[in-house]
């Protein structure tokens, strides 16, 4: 049998560049759905654009008419970016540990609105005191500006610190087999969604407490979000949701929708030891704002402190 040679065709077309998120690793996620970076150009040693997608809907993340994005989506998204800038950028391996002693941000809350489509966003970073060991960075701070259709809605930073394997694991010895069962060794008796400005008991982090505007830290440890991945301490976003709902509570029945957050963290969280989460108005207040100072405190010592500005409605 005799085959007729192929002719050679015009080339195929080029595929189209498709558009995926980052590696979950990369950000400390284990779903896929809870990354919400997908890509990084680097510009320099120290100048970076991040881009990233906020979903229509998330079970989290958003208010609870369904219509805004949720400010502390910024700080997930700040989170997600120190943490991809740490691995794809500045040399840090997979499986190192990280220390966020900051996480600050402020919002343009007119502009977190939900339209008809996903909200792509991109940011822009610059990494400075970055700190070395050989290639690879052990500390840095960041500095950020999300923009959406070409405006800013929203900018801050943070601070990180990094820790090998080897080290967290003399660091943390006694700690390492804890995880979030220890959880069920405290009391959660959840206050009523309403008052912390959520709709969902689930997503309740405190109960009462022994004083006035004191409660206690008991946030859901099956909870999808906030415990998307095991870890042996309390992760940060659930302090920061804890002192959102620390000044809700604070200032109920008003409405609180966070415009600014500037958190500063002092020691792990621990698991398994009362946390007390206490709020207060700040000393110093501005004009058509309120600020709350929050603060954790665990067995005596300060956990975090955390200021939160709003205009409640």
């Amino acid at each position: 049998m005799h085959l007729a040679p192929l002719q050679a065709g015009p080339p195929a077309p080029a595929l189209p560049r498709l558009t995926t998120t980052v590696p979950k690793e990369y950000v400390h996620r284990a779903c896929h759905a809870e990354v919400f970076l997908t890509g990084c150009t680097k510009h320099s040693e120290t100048q970076f654009t991040l881009l990233g997608q906020w979903p229509r809907a998330h079970t989290f993340f958003q208010s609870a008419d369904g219509t805004r994005h949720d400010p502390l989506l910024t700080a997930e998204t700040f989170r997600q970016a120190g943490l991809l800038l740490a691995h794809a950028e500045l040399g840090v391996p997979l499986g190192h540990h990280f220390v966020m002693w900051e996480l600050g941000f402020s919002t343009q809350a007119d502009r977190l609105d939900i339209g008809p489509q996903p909200t792509d966003i991109h940011l822009t970073a610059t990494c400075t005191d970055i700190t070395r060991r050989g290639t690879r960075a052990t500390g840095f701070r960041m500095e950020l500006t999300i923009h959406r259709h070409g405006q800013a809605i929203a900018a801050g930073g943070g601070r990180f610190t990094v820790i090998p394997p080897a080290v967290y694991h003399r660091l943390r010895t006694t700690r390492l087999t804890r995880d979030v069962s220890a959880l069920r060794e405290i009391p959660r008796r959840p206050l009523p969604p309403a008052t912390v400005g959520r709709a969902r008991t689930a997503d309740v982090v405190l109960s009462p407490a022994d004083a006035p505007h004191r409660w206690l830290l008991t946030p859901d440890p099956t909870h999808p979000v906030l415990y998307d991945h095991t870890g042996d301490h309390h992760p940060g976003m659930v302090l920061l949701e804890a002192a959102r709902q620390a000044s809700s509570a604070l200032l109920a029945p008003l409405t609180v929708v966070p415009t600014a957050i500037s958190t500063a963290f002092h020691r792990y969280a621990e698991l398994d030891h009362p946390c007390i989460v206490e709020a207060a108005l700040a000393a110093s207040q501005e004009h058509h704002h309120v600020t709350v100072e929050v603060t954790g405190r665990q067995d005596g010592k300060t956990v975090f402190t955390s200021l939160l500005t709003t205009q409640p409605t």
